[in-house]
């Protein structure tokens, strides 16, 4: 008898697992309550592996922890899209790891990744070894099938975070206590490791039913087309680029493949036939515009709803979270930030370079799903009778759109948004079937083409033509997987693989510099906005899209509009000059309506944007604060906005934009080795990162 709570002396020095066990959970119809199930007890892996429904609650129990708040917290930013707006100073931990700035010996590094996936996977050994023991049938074979592409899942973050892991395919009770590999293994080749998790995947495809004979009500659950996806997504990692070195003698670290040519194109094509095989299976499909929402919106509105009927054609894989137990926060960081209300106080912990905000073309329904140029606040001092409204924001505090907290359902708790979390999508899958071909045939085939314009007709750029030469295109998907996946946690990894991390954050940084200096592609971006007053309905469900705008370039215009008076008695004939100007660029306003004109280079608080939302009635504190870190809305994007140099946000001063980036080097996050309890520490067997 094989018992699951109890942990082995020798377990407990190994830090590859902090606990055997985590508590299995029971599944029904409803997918509100996948994970919201009281926890299957049983003492023993013997009981639960004799029958195949308890065997399939604890394969159920492995889909729990897969996600760790690190994945979206600290490695959801940085990818010159989505970045870091914590309190404090620009040192702090997180806005360090977003800006590639860590090391071992300090909080700037990311150690839950590590301790989280083996813990997973840990659990995914113990399934598969229960159920190879027991009779084969469809439902065992499916189960079987199942918890390997969990564990595949692990495997792929790990490689991603670290490189080069410690290999663990049997559970720990399995192995000899004596082997000193076992107490302490070393990293493995991540090519041995990718190429035993594909193979997994390749023989479970064939066994995953298809989502439409499931059974299941949503796509929570593994099935053959996500886990096609999911073998699709990894064998380009598998084929990709990462920091490679001699594991031997820590020596060569740089950016390449692996060095078999044959392997790299074997990868491709099985990325490229998984694809296929979802693509012509007909039954998954983009979400599409219905009830006045574009498609894009509709998927998120209808996603943060947890309407899954609506969603469940495009998101191939979700992970369930729901519930007072079992409840993901990355909905509170990635947000618009509320001050009081019915939402109560949150801050956006990340915000949105406005580099990426404009780099939309006109017409992209995806920019204002993505990026949120408001935020919720309260017109006086928040008591329960104030006005709530959407504030709209400058340049330096755009914020993350597609988990905002006006479309969820009502939490249990205000750091509980019952939001699921999006894995893989039919998006994904279009543009890595673009990838495939265009690597495979040296170009864009009719079959990529049409795959990446699904995207862009789905955004409402259709007539923007695709790139007909190889490197061009792959250059046109780099761009389109950041205009359709921000904020989804992986694009900092895709950059990567794609070999375009150092490329798009030289280039990041430049175009800050130009926008802050307004040159180049940004010499004619409007200064001033004029933003209506529009109150927030404060209910959970609110479709609330974007805020209403008008950009001032019109010299008399502006002349008007900073004429900006400081006492109350001028604000009625302010107000009347200021819907003039609405009137005179075609748009209907009433003697009701409130408009307040924002210097989009300035900061949120400047004095004249704080003296300008006054007019409109804010009142107090309220016309100068934001609930966002104030690292980024107390600071302008302007260098003239700043007495004529960069602000330290974007460069400057050893914190701007990347500034811990060293190729060959912070690619991977080193192992962190501060204390007991971390990799390096307990683990003797294992090598650092080179360069740490």
């Amino acid at each position: 008898m094989k018992n699951i709570y109890k942990t082995p002396v020798f377990l407990r020095k190994l830090v590859i697992l902090p606990s055997i066990f985590v508590a299995v959970l029971a599944m029904n119809s409803c997918s509100d309550d996948f994970l919201d199930q009281p926890a299957y007890n049983s003492l023993d892996t013997e009981s639960v592996f004799k029958n195949i429904d308890t065997a399939e609650m604890f394969v159920l129990g492995c889909y729990r922890g897969i996600v760790p708040t690190e994945m979206y917290y600290q490695l959801g930013a940085g990818d010159t899209v989505t970045h870091s707006s914590e309190d404090g100073s620009t040192n702090n931990s997180k806005y360090n790891i977003a800006n590639y700035k860590y090391d071992a010996y300090t909080p700037n590094t990311v150690t839950g990744i590590y301790s989280a996936m083996y813990a997973v996977i840990e659990r995914t050994n113990i399934a598969v070894s229960g159920l190879s023991k027991m009779e084969a049938s469809t439902k065992r074979d499916a189960l079987l099938a199942e918890v390997k592409a969990i564990r595949a899942f692990c495997y792929y973050n790990l490689i991603r975070v670290y490189g080069d892991v410690p290999s663990v395919f049997k559970p720990l009770d399995e192995m000899d206590p004596n082997d000193p590999n076992t107490l302490y293994p070393k990293r493995t080749s991540r090519d041995e490791i990718y190429d035993r998790i594909i193979t997994d995947l390749q023989e479970s495809v064939v066994n995953m039913p298809n989502f439409a004979q499931s059974g299941y009500a949503t796509t929570e659950r593994l099935t053959k087309q996500g886990t096609n996806a999911l073998l699709a997504r990894i064998a380009l990692y598998a084929a990709g680029y990462s920091l490679r070195w001699d594991l031997n003698t820590g020596s060569g670290a740089m950016m390449s493949r692996r060095s078999d040519n044959n392997r790299i194109q074997q990868l491709y094509q099985i990325a490229d036939n998984a694809c296929a095989a979802i693509i012509n299976g007909g039954t998954n499909s983009l979400v599409q515009a219905q009830g006045g929402k574009s498609g894009f919106e509709a998927l998120w509105f209808n996603f943060c709803q947890r309407k899954f009927s609506v969603t469940n054609s495009e998101i191939l894989w979700q992970v369930a979270e729901y519930g007072a137990n079992t409840n993901s926060a990355f909905g509170v960081y990635a947000n618009e930030g509320s001050r009081g209300g019915t939402y109560g106080s949150r801050k956006a912990l990340q915000f949105i370079l406005p580099s990426y905000y404009l780099s939309f073309n006109q017409g992209d329904t995806r920019r204002d799903v993505s990026c949120t140029s408001y935020s919720v606040y309260f017109l006086n001092n928040g008591n329960a009778s104030d006005t709530w409204v959407n504030a709209g924001t400058t340049f330096s505090c755009i914020m993350s759109g597609k988990f905002r907290m006006g479309w969820c359902v009502a939490p249990q708790a205000a750091d509980a948004r019952n939001l699921n979390i999006p894995i893989l999508r039919y998006a994904d899958v279009l543009l890595m079937y673009a990838e495939t071909q265009n690597y495979l045939n040296g170009g864009p085939t009719a079959a990529g083409t049409a795959a990446l314009m699904q995207v862009r007709n789905r955004a409402g750029i259709g007539s923007v033509p695709a790139p007909s030469g190889q490197q061009a295109f792959e250059d046109a998907i780099v761009q389109e997987r950041k205009w359709e996946f921000a904020g989804e946690f992986n694009l900092r990894t895709d950059l990567i693989r794609m070999n375009r991390l150092a490329s798009e954050i030289e280039a990041t940084k430049q175009a800050m510099k130009n926008l802050s200096n307004k040159a180049g592609v940004y010499a004619n971006t409007p200064v001033y906005r004029l933003y209506k007053l529009e109150k927030n309905a404060q209910i959970y469900g609110d479709p609330f899209l974007a805020l209403k705008y008008i950009e001032i370039t019109n010299p008399a215009e502006i002349a008007v509009i900073t004429n900006v008076p400081t006492n109350s008695t001028g604000f009625a004939s302010y107000q009347t000059a200021l819907r003039a100007i609405v009137v005179a660029h075609g748009q209907a306003t009433t003697t009701d309506d409130k408009w307040y004109p924002t210097n989009m280079f300035q900061a949120y608080n400047s004095t004249f944007n704080s003296n300008a939302k006054k007019t409109a009635g804010f009142l107090g504190g309220a016309a100068g604060q934001l609930q966002i870190g104030n690292i980024i809305y107390t600071k302008p994007t302007g260098s003239a906005e700043n007495g004529g140099t960069y602000p330290n946000w974007i460069e400057g001063g050893g914190d701007g934009l990347f500034y811990g980036f060293v190729p060959n080097k912070t690619e991977l996050l080193p192992f962190a080795a501060a204390s007991a309890g971390h990799p390096l520490v307990d683990n003797p067997n294992l090598s650092q990162l080179p360069g740490y």
